[in-house]
């Protein structure tokens, strides 16, 4: 991703199941992440029950057949190309409003070189 995101971009998909907002009914926004009402109301039900022993239940931790593990793979490249590009987004903005590379760097956990390098959109 070596440039900062334009504006024209592909339509916002929900993070937890890779639906677009036009096949669903809303999306809630976070930061670079969204999450669909029918996601919303899975993960209601799921908190409503009893918590797991243990702590959170990692979802590639469960016993899962192949087949679904390959199907998931593309929805999770999907979240994370456009955590990616928002994150570009983020940047953009951060630098609109007067930012440093040093200072986003030090946001990032990186230095101002890296932040340069990755976001600038220069060569």
């Amino acid at each position: 991703m070596g440039r900062a995101a334009d504006a024209t971009s592909t339509e916002i998909v929900c993070s937890f199941c890779g639906r677009a907002s036009s096949a669903v009914e809303r999306i809630v926004a976070g930061p670079a992440v969204y999450i669909c009402n029918d996601c919303v109301g899975l993960c209601s039900a799921v908190l409503d029950e009893s918590p797991p022993r243990g702590g959170a239940v990692l979802p590639w931790r469960v016993d899962t057949d192949l087949a679904t593990v390959l199907d998931a793979l593309p929805r999770m490249l999907l979240a994370q190309s456009q955590a990616a590009e928002h994150l570009a987004r983020w940047v953009a903005r951060a630098r609109e409003l007067g930012a440093t590379w040093a200072q986003v760097g030090a946001a990032l956990g990186m230095t101002r070189q890296s932040a340069w390098e990755r976001f600038s959109g220069e060569e």
